[in-house]
């Protein structure tokens, strides 16, 4: 067995569920659970239908790069949600199995084991634990970057000492953020960008909380970043997914986008790894990606539930609008997971301690004191739940 298994840490929700032991939780109260970042709402019917309009696909193998009308959807899509030259279909888009495999497998392409030096790879923190996974099993070092309120929930990319920026091969970045819903600027994407050409790092970009935002802002995405600064994509690539877009996340949808270099060297790859979409999926994915009906709908559902539910909560919590995303980023006096122990058990809403989203780096944890709080569930259940939280907290105003 590879060593490196032993490095991994269990997952949130397994830690969450070993907190949650041996707790009988208020039975007169129906559970809701505001934990996992899962939607809800319903699939778009034009996703249905086309999965049942392509059965035919599963009489062939698919090929690793997908289909032609799958790319170029995707191509057709970032060109109109960002403003830039539409991406080759050919060789600047792959599609892939939803972005989480993704995120991990193109570690594992890119992470160069030097004898002579252990490669690093840098995430934020708090921060999506596929990261700190795919590092550890290309065997490299995770170094963390934490993202704390005074620098607006931002990687303070400043404090990275020069002797980490020499080892580093790869950046994770996260825009809109998980747990924080933070938007990178335009600002702060030219320090990395320049950090980048600087130190020769690939940056890899998750993006697949980007079409879940407020109003008319939309969020930032790198490659419109690069285009605004008059930048290529070297070294640049981004995640991106259908499953918090379009409600889709048994589909297993998304792609990869950016340098062309990269992403052949990721074809190769996945071309071993056997991770080819389904025709049916691909046919599926393109209907989603061609269609935005759906999606400022989706918008609309989360921007509800933001605005009934933020003002109850910030009658007892430290806690704001995030930039974008479904996440309430909740500051509390006490400990994290205490207060998501005693919530559950008295009220029935499970909530996710921060520190479980984040790693003790240089003397802090930057999600403890904090609860993230996914607006997943329907209305109601949202505000039933808010209001048991505010409930919870006039009684125990330790918290």
């Amino acid at each position: 067995m590879t060593p490196q298994l032993s490095l991994l840490q269990p997952y949130p929700f397994q830690k969450l569920k070993q907190l949650f032991a041996g707790l009988s939780p208020n039975p007169a109260l129906a559970h809701i659970n505001l934990s996992i970042g899962e939607p809800k709402h319903a699939t778009p019917r034009l996703v249905t239908e086309a999965l049942i309009a392509h059965f035919d696909g599963l009489s062939a193998y698919p090929a690793t790069l997908g289909s032609d009308e799958l790319r170029q959807s995707i191509s057709n899509w970032l060109a109109n949600r960002y403003g830039i030259t539409a991406p080759n279909p050919a060789t600047e888009i792959i599609p892939v199995n939803g972005s989480r495999e993704a995120l991990f497998a193109f570690a594992q392409t890119i992470i160069d084991t030097r004898p002579e030096q252990q490669p690093v790879v840098l995430s934020p923190n708090p921060f999506y634990q596929i990261y700190e996974g795919a590092a550890l099993l290309a065997g490299a070092e995770p170094y963390f970057v934490n993202c704390n309120a005074e620098n607006r929930f931002q990687p303070d990319w400043d404090a990275v000492p020069d002797a980490v920026w020499q080892r580093t091969q790869l950046v994770f970045a996260c825009s809109p953020g998980n747990p924080t819903g933070a938007v990178a600027s335009l600002a702060d994407w030219q320090k990395l960008f320049a950090l980048s050409d600087q130190y020769g790092f690939v940056i890899a970009s998750d993006e697949c909380y980007s079409e879940i935002y407020f109003g008319e802002d939309k969020p930032l995405g790198a490659l419109e970043a690069a285009a605004q600064l008059g930048r290529d994509y070297h070294n640049l690539v981004i995640f991106s997914s259908l499953s918090k877009r379009s409600n889709v996340p048994g589909l297993r949808s998304g792609f990869v986008a950016g340098d062309a270099k990269l992403l052949a060297q990721f074809l190769l790859y996945r071309t071993y790894h056997g991770c080819a979409m389904s025709p049916m999926v691909q046919a599926a994915s393109a209907a989603a990606w061609n269609d935005e009906a759906h999606v400022a709908e989706n918008r609309l559902l989360y921007s509800q539930k933001f605005a009934a539910v933020t003002p109850l909560l910030q009658s007892v919590l430290n806690v704001s609008m995030p930039d974008a995303a479904f996440y309430l980023w909740a500051k509390i006096k006490g400990d994290d997971a205490a207060f998501a122990r005693q919530l559950f058990e008295e009220e029935h809403v499970t909530v996710l301690p921060g520190s479980y989203l984040a790693r003790g780096a240089h003397g802090v944890n930057p999600g403890e004191g904090y609860i993230r709080i996914a607006l997943v569930a329907p209305l109601n259940d949202c505000i039933t739940a808010a209001k048991r939280i505010v409930h919870f907290c006039q009684r125990h105003p330790a918290f």
